[in-house]
């Protein structure tokens, strides 16, 4: 866990959600985010718990007081790979289970906006 100015970013490991049901990993990332903080999970969420976190944070606007939704960005590996990049990165993808990249996730009222190319990120934060 890391504090910049009095912002906490959670770093949560894939093996610390990869026995959890989709439904249980939606509440640990929503109970972080509920406490003003920004997530970085290693990996990606399965495109179901994606959609189920977009629905559920819809669900508490307006229910939880000062809750304004999230900022999502899923980053992942570069595609413009060589043959045995690709081989390599299929590999490790098999071993993974499809969880390589890594998901930024944060309280729309702290994160304004996440930008993203192949070079960089970029969280831009409200004032």
């Amino acid at each position: 866990m890391a504090k910049i100015a009095g912002l906490t970013i959670r770093f949560v490991t894939y093996s610390e959600i990869s026995r959890l049901s989709g439904a249980d990993r939606i509440k640990k990332v929503l109970d972080i985010i509920l406490e003003n903080k920004i997530v970085i999970l290693q990996g990606r969420l399965e495109p179901t718990e994606e959609t189920s976190l977009m629905q559920s944070t819809m669900a508490l606007v307006g229910r939880v007081k000062n809750f304004r939704g999230v900022e999502l960005a899923v980053i992942n590996p570069e595609k413009n790979q060589g043959v045995f990049d690709k081989f390599r990165s299929g590999l490790a993808n098999a071993i993974s289970k499809g969880r390589d990249g890594l998901t930024i996730i944060g309280p729309a009222t702290i994160v304004k906006q996440i930008k993203r190319d192949p070079s960089k990120v970029e969280l831009m934060l409200r004032k």
